[in-house]
């Protein structure tokens, strides 16, 4: 983001990694001149630039997610990592229920067909109902259960699976994702991406939801098997889709664009000013406690 690069850059001097064939001579060069790298949960520090910052003591995250950063190199190493939680819990929330309702009321396919002049010879098809339809959610964290309040306006009924039942909360948990899916009309991804949630979104679990079911995703396109997924769009074995995220951003299938039952949306869930202000000073609050005290404001789990 602008506003983090220019403060970065003037405050310390930040200077930029550069990309392709240049990077390893730089950090050859250079590489252990650097104790603190700034980055994006889309960027972060893969492994080999991990290893080419032998100093390096701390990563600081501007996003949420953090599963483009070698986790497992920086915990051996003794390298923090922090990121930009709760700030961005209300939008992605809201870009969730915003895609729910899209694709259950097919308000996106309903404004192409006015556009194109469509209504001029007939009504548009029925859509269906979101109000009291049963809703799955992938992952209760602090994203999904602000999700989860939203439905709750909906008189949705509400089921959950995550690694073990969340305490202190009322919604069903489902300990199978294949269960999950087979009891709902619609399933939300909210689940973290990394290594441990790869392809967690399986052609059996699309198979449980059905061609009556709808899935959104607004996590991270790799906790979705990507190829299952338009398969079953394109053969009409699941419903439609609402999704954010793409396991090659962004680089999104071709087999998708022209489906009416699937809104696409280009990865931005949190990108409003309100938010990504909030995530641009959580990022540089970081920073400078770090640089204060060796500590981070919000570090990541290790």
């Amino acid at each position: 983001m602008p506003m983090v690069q220019n403060a970065i850059v003037a405050d310390h001097n930040a200077v930029r990694v550069p990309d392709g064939s240049d990077r390893q001579a730089f950090l050859s060069d250079h590489g252990s001149k650097f104790t603190i790298a700034v980055t994006s949960g889309k960027i972060g520090v893969d492994s080999a630039l991990m290893a080419g910052l032998p100093n390096l003591r701390a990563v600081v995250n501007f996003g949420v997610g953090y599963d483009t950063t070698d986790v497992a190199q920086a915990q051996a190493r003794g390298i923090l990592i922090s990121n930009t939680p709760d700030v961005l819990n209300d939008c992605v929330a809201d870009t969730a229920l915003a895609l729910l309702l899209d694709v259950f009321r097919r308000t996106s396919e309903a404004d192409r067909f006015v556009r194109r002049g469509a209504w001029k010879a007939g009504n548009f098809p029925l859509a269906s109902k979101l109000s009291g339809k049963r809703v799955g959610i992938v992952g209760l964290g602090r994203i999904g259960t602000a999700i989860a309040q939203r439905l709750e306006g909906f008189n949705c009924v509400i089921s959950y699976h995550n690694r073990k039942p969340v305490a202190g909360v009322d919604y069903r948990y489902v300990g199978s994702l294949t269960e999950l899916a087979a009891g709902s009309d619609a399933l939300i991804v909210a689940a973290a991406g990394g290594a441990d949630s790869v392809k967690l979104i399986s052609a059996e679990v699309l198979a449980a939801l059905g061609p009556q079911g709808y899935l959104v995703n607004i996590a991270r396109g790799t906790v979705i098997d990507e190829t299952a997924l338009v398969a079953a769009l394109v053969s009409g074995a699941l419903g439609g889709a609402g999704l954010d995220v793409f396991a090659d951003e962004p680089n999104v299938p071709e087999s998708l664009l022209a489906l009416d039952n699937v809104v696409l949306l280009p990865h931005l869930a949190s990108g409003t000013v309100e938010t990504r202000q909030a995530m641009a000073e959580l990022t540089l609050a970081n920073l400078d406690q770090f640089l204060t005290d060796g500590t981070l404001c919000t570090p990541v789990a290790r």
